[in-house]
């Protein structure tokens, strides 16, 4: 096998060409002090009153709204996050030409706080929140401070723009991300166990040149091209954009 240094000149030859798509999930922000969902320390490896996947359900939401707001604030709404070497790097590369998009899992918003522009959130975004009844907007920090179940100045529930289990993704989102995959010459997977649908699919989509896995716990995907099981951080910052 290649060494780590020889893999990231490859990788570095192969990002210089451009039409670059970087595809990720919650391995992304762990090292920016993130739980993940489903490693062994992750959110999903802990215990609670109602398991995570229930607790996270477009039916709890909306039966049990104030259980699900004590677990929400608590577990999903990593706001003192700031974005780490992956996040940075990646948008050093749009910013030189060298990456089309973002198609990001995550709901941190920490790639637009590195500076990435083209940010395609399949899942949603904590920072974004309406009220159902008059559909009012509201930030993070609103929801975050909330005493109990935040409410709208009308009087209404404000819910996340996060898709929960049950519901589905954003409309439009996912047909843009697969038109950037199907456009790529190079797709970039990090971070992400690809266990997670309809979003692990996009890479089905890819027919392009060049695939990189970038994924601390292993991951494999038929014709990979390049494949890196150092941390995501380590990768990037590697590349000295």
């Amino acid at each position: 096998m290649e060494s780590f240094e020889e893999r990231v000149k490859e990788l570095k030859d192969i990002v210089a060409k451009g039409n670059a798509v970087f595809f990720g999930g919650a391995g992304v922000s762990t090292e920016s002090g993130v739980p993940d969902f489903r490693s062994s320390g992750g959110i999903f490896s802990q215990k609670y009153s109602y398991p995570p996947e229930v607790i996270l359900s477009h039916d709890f939401f909306y039966a049990k709204t104030g259980v699900f707001f004590d677990f929400y604030k608590k577990y999903m709404m990593p706001l003192s996050a700031k974005p780490n070497a992956a996040h940075i790097a990646l948008a050093e590369m749009e910013k030189k030409g060298l990456l089309e998009a973002v198609i990001t899992q995550n709901i941190d918003g920490l790639h637009q706080a590195a500076g990435s522009k083209n940010v395609l959130e399949l899942h949603g975004s904590i920072h974004r929140n309406t009220c159902l009844d008059c559909g009012r907007k509201y930030d993070a920090a609103y929801v975050a401070t909330a005493d109990g179940v935040p409410r709208c100045s009308c009087g209404g529930i404000i819910k996340p723009d996060v898709v929960l289990y049950g519901e589905a993704l954003p409309t439009g989102v996912f047909e843009r991300a697969l038109d950037y995959v199907e456009k790529a010459d190079t797709l970039i997977v990090g971070g992400t166990s690809l266990n997670v649908y309809p979003a692990a699919g996009l890479v089905n989509y890819f027919s392009g040149k060049n695939i990189v896995l970038i994924n601390k716990s292993g991951l494999s995907v038929r014709g990979a091209t390049l494949t890196f099981s150092e941390q995501i951080g380590e990768v990037f910052s590697a590349l000295e954009f």
